[in-house]
């Protein structure tokens, strides 16, 4: 029996991807929706950042804030569709350890600079709609290139760790993971050590950055409730509260299936593998292709600059 998947080595050379373990068979068929959201999400995003750059009109906070969140979607799912895509349709399963590991890094960062984002446009709906007349004297252009570098630096420094903690043990039983893409447990359950910091570590980056997010949004949004519910009229109050229906949606579609990967991945035990995989990837794909449909009919500014797009094209 061959020994190339158990030397004693303190670095492999390539991890093997297995995709969705026990349904390689339906691989092809697998890759259809995946490479449809793919597609949805390349399309989507690329619409919002064209739509801002070409109307002045809507270079403002929240509009710059959904260019934001648009520029992260299409590198976070361009970080793992592509490899995805390779596994199903050509059985590309490997990847080298470098690889992996800057993969591992731009998940994880990309996933924090979402969730960062989110509380950003929390923010601006707040200030909005608690302190209107100061909206534009508050969150002012230099207070926004702040709060991005704050976002970028957060996410960027407490995900670093991942991938040198990662290096760092030695990899002696199988270089096989159980994944479609390298992240950050999958990998390191494959080394030949006591890996309780990384389990600790993640657990810390992820309280520390989506409990204290989730905790940040939800205090906004109370207050953000509380001064609709004081509005004068109820055109007033159904008016103010659509204008956060697109941020509320775009929260849900990210934190929602975050949860359900953390819950089955923690806790999930008895839980098939490759559902397991399935809400891993779901977690990572379905905000990218769901953001822009929900900014795209939920905000005004940009609806209509989409229909008058196409309105334009069709004349």
């Amino acid at each position: 029996m061959s020994d190339s998947n158990t030397t004693d080595v303190t670095n492999p050379s390539t991890f093997i991807l297995l995709g969705f373990p026990g349904l390689e068979a339906a691989h092809v068929w697998i890759s259809i929706p995946f490479c449809t959201m793919y597609a949805i999400a390349i399309l989507g995003n690329f619409t919002i950042l064209f739509i801002v750059k070409r109307e002045p009109s809507l270079h403002g906070p929240m509009y710059y804030f959904l260019c934001m969140l648009a520029i992260t979607d299409l590198v976070l799912s361009t970080s793992i569709l592509p490899k995805t895509l390779s596994i199903f349709w050509f059985n590309s399963t490997e990847i080298d350890f470098s690889a992996c590991l800057t993969q591992m890094y731009f998940i994880h960062c990309l996933s924090a600079m979402e969730s960062g984002i989110l509380v950003a446009m929390a923010l601006d709906r707040y200030v909005a709609i608690c302190h209107p007349l100061r909206h534009s004297t508050i969150l002012t252009n230099s207070v926004l290139a702040k709060i991005g570098l704050a976002v970028v630096l957060r996410s960027g420094l407490l995900t670093l760790p991942y991938p040198f903690l990662a290096r760092s043990w030695p990899y002696c039983t199988t270089n096989i993971i159980p994944q479609s893409y390298c992240e950050h447990i999958a990998v390191v359950k494959l080394a030949c050590a006591d890996i309780r910091v990384n389990s600790y570590y993640g657990l810390f980056v992820v309280f520390s950055v989506i409990g204290l997010d989730v905790i940040f949004i939800a205090v906004s949004y109370i207050q953000i409730l509380w001064a609709i519910l004081h509005l004068p009229t109820e055109d007033a109050r159904v008016k103010t509260f659509g204008t956060c229906g697109s941020h509320l949606c775009v929260i849900s579609a990210f934190y929602i299936p975050a949860l359900f990967s953390f819950l089955t991945h923690r806790f999930g035990h008895n839980v098939p593998l490759h559902f397991h995989v399935l809400m891993a990837n779901m977690y990572l794909l379905v905000p990218p292709m769901l953001n822009p449909i929900i900014d795209g009919v939920r905000t005004k500014g940009i609806r209509d600059r989409v229909l008058q797009l196409f309105t334009h094209k069709g004349t």
